[in-house]
């Protein structure tokens, strides 16, 4: 696999994989406009998903615009992302703000999430 792809396997696809992470979120990155869940998988990679409803971002142009930006971002940093299912949650104005601002906020959560996944892990330790 192309160390930047962005293949099938890299992705919540089933209800299923989303009710675990919903049911099970031990990690959870949460700011104005964006809220991350994220659980532990058992496999070798990251895996998102996302949950953009009308009710938050009301035009389809803006969420599409929105989950390109942070899926681009997801492709670019899943290296350094540890191996958990995560699931991104737009909240109300996320869709209004700029293509920058949304990369900031986005780059600034997976570093968060890096940060809180690397804790817990030497919490168990």
């Amino acid at each position: 696999m192309n160390e930047f792809s962005y293949p099938r396997q890299l992705r919540l696809l089933t209800g299923g994989d989303f009710k675990q992470v919903f049911s099970r979120a031990s990690l959870k990155v949460s700011d104005k406009h964006l809220l991350i869940l994220a659980r532990p998988n058992d496999l070798d990679h990251p895996r998102v998903g996302f949950v953009f409803s009308k009710k938050n971002i009301r035009l389809a142009v803006n969420r599409n615009r929105v989950r390109r930006i942070i899926r681009e971002s997801f492709r670019l940093n899943q290296h350094k992302l540890p191996n958990v299912d995560i699931v991104i949650l737009a909240r109300q104005g996320l869709g209004d703000i700029e293509n920058s601002n949304v990369h900031a906020l986005i780059n600034k959560s997976w570093n968060r999430l890096i940060g809180r996944a690397k804790a817990k892990s030497d919490k168990s330790t």
